[in-house]
């Protein structure tokens, strides 16, 4: 059994990894319900948190059902991320979880995320005045290091150890990589390896496929997953690892007419959480992933895109599903 200090995980967690955009209530309910074990938030940025930016707050809203989840917090001020810690504890989460991975531009700009790859000592400090300042675990999400001549991860996921995390999720690229390149894990075996080593270790990158998952597990030893980008549109791959790891059973596609019932799901539960005109933006990134396979689909998925009417895209989704439901073929 995979614990996060008293928390129970399951015997190997599948966790769904914080995507800006992407991992809000309305999906981290849908993957729960496809087997997701482990939810978090979306990043949230610690500064806005410490000055009550509503759009920030809103991100900390969850409910009992998507226990166990953490809330992930970013920035590179140990003080106002200690005290961003404090306000999060207090809406009652499992865990916090520190960003120190992201890389995308806005966020190494600011000195947070992938950034502190860059600044160890302060990556630690931070760590350390989180942990002080709260009584929940502290988790940590990171990269193998700044780049190809760069990568501490061994080293440094022991000091994050001991500087008081519970638990360590490792991205298998480097900063520099951003999110191309090959993903290499066996630095997160070496990681795992290391007997000093007495939290839990989640590897994550280019998880897409109950195949890879089995091979992740079985190769490098680790803990558990952490998937990202291979949810998007396809929160059915939380169940797709379990059968094939629990009973031998490779689902490779789900039936359309569940993809299709999932897709309105999401759709109407977002519009419920953030309004209908965002609610229809945010469910665009889905789309091709929830109608991967499908011959000449691209018709129907520019109408899905462009279309600014829930009553009009859930129209359009019925339609998918007779229209295309006895031609529809997996890739």
């Amino acid at each position: 059994m995979v614990k996060i200090r008293k928390i129970s995980l399951g015997e190997f967690p599948l966790i769904l990894a914080p995507m800006e955009d992407i991992t809000n209530h309305a999906f981290r309910i849908l993957c729960k319900k496809y087997g997701a074990d482990v939810l978090y938030s979306e990043f949230i940025a610690s500064d806005a948190l410490v000055r009550n930016i509503p759009k920030s707050l809103e991100k900390t809203i969850f409910d009992n059902h998507e226990r166990p989840f953490g809330i992930q917090i970013f920035g590179n001020d140990p003080a106002v991320m200690a005290e961003a810690a404090m306000i999060v504890e207090s809406f009652c989460p499992d865990f916090i979880d520190l960003n120190f991975g992201c890389p995308v531009k806005k966020v190494v700009a600011k000195g947070g995320g992938a950034a502190l790859l860059n600044d160890i000592p302060k990556m630690l400090k931070i760590t350390e005045a989180v942990v002080k300042a709260v009584q929940i675990p502290v988790t940590i999400k990171t990269r193998l290091g700044w780049d190809e001549k760069n990568k501490p991860i061994v080293e440094l996921a022991e000091k994050l150890q001991d500087s008081g995390a519970a638990a360590i999720a490792i991205h298998a690229r480097t900063k520099a990589q951003m999110y191309g390149g090959k993903s290499d894990w066996t630095l997160i075996g070496e990681v795992k390896k290391n007997q000093n080593m007495k939290i839990p270790v989640f590897g994550n990158g280019d998880i897409d496929s109950p195949e890879m998952a089995i091979e992740m597990k079985n190769k490098f030893g680790i803990d558990g997953l952490m998937i990202g980008r291979a949810t998007i549109g396809n929160p059915f791959i939380f169940n797709q690892i379990k059968n094939f790891m629990n009973k031998g059973i490779l689902i490779k596609e789900q039936p359309l007419k569940i993809r299709v019932e999932a897709c309105k799901e999401l759709l109407l539960n977002t519009i419920i959480t953030h309004g209908e005109r965002k609610g229809i933006l945010l469910l665009r990134k889905h789309y091709t992933n929830f109608f991967k396979g499908i011959n000449n689909f691209k018709p129907t998925r520019m109408k899905l895109v462009t279309s600014t009417s829930v009553n009009e895209i859930i129209d359009l989704l019925d339609e998918i599903e007779k229209k295309f439901n006895s031609s529809y073929l997996t890739e």
